[in-house]
């Protein structure tokens, strides 16, 4: 168990930090879901643990934020209030890759909410459509649209924003 908690913490930390920013309550949903994998006598799908813990760990910030009334379900908050990309998301290392993530971050930050999320989780946890749409409660074929709306909406936007020169 210990190995599971260090192998999926980050990208768990990573995920839940987008849905809440609180990092206590966070922290707490990811120890809370871990003690009660330790605690259960069945085990996670070996398939696809990260896609389980990912959904779970969703799952269980949603609730605790429910039940401390800090925000209301998902369902009942306008679609772009939910899941926040963060900049530190896209920063590139290399200096030549600049401009085109100062111009991708523009992009996304006129995206809906769950288009973001569906971008997060298939390019950045590399989820397949599948975990994706288990994830996000939707069907397989869902996810494929989804997925390929926010990409032309991105490809759109992107050939609108003008380029920027940086020094």
């Amino acid at each position: 168990m210990g190995q599971l908690f260090r192998r999926h913490y980050a990208d768990l930390f990573r995920y839940g930090n987008k849905i809440c920013a609180d990092t206590e309550i966070l922290e707490d949903c990811i120890q809370e879901l871990f003690i009660e994998l330790w605690q259960s006598k069945n085990p996670p799908p070996s398939t696809s643990v990260k896609a389980y813990l990912l959904k779970a760990i969703k799952y269980k910030l949603l609730k605790a934020l429910h039940k401390r009334a800090q925000v209301k379900l998902q369902a009942e908050l306008p679609e772009n209030q939910l899941f926040e990309m963060c900049h530190e998301t896209f920063i590139i290392d290399k200096q030549e890759h600049a401009e085109k993530t100062v111009r991708v971050i523009n992009a996304l930050a006129q995206l809906s909410a769950r288009q973001k999320e569906i971008i997060y989780l298939k390019f950045y946890q590399n989820l397949s459509y599948e975990e994706v749409s288990d994830i996000m409660n939707i069907n397989y074929q869902v996810a494929r649209n989804l997925l390929s709306q926010a990409i032309k909406t991105m490809k759109k936007i992107l050939q609108k924003l003008p380029l920027l020169f940086l020094a």
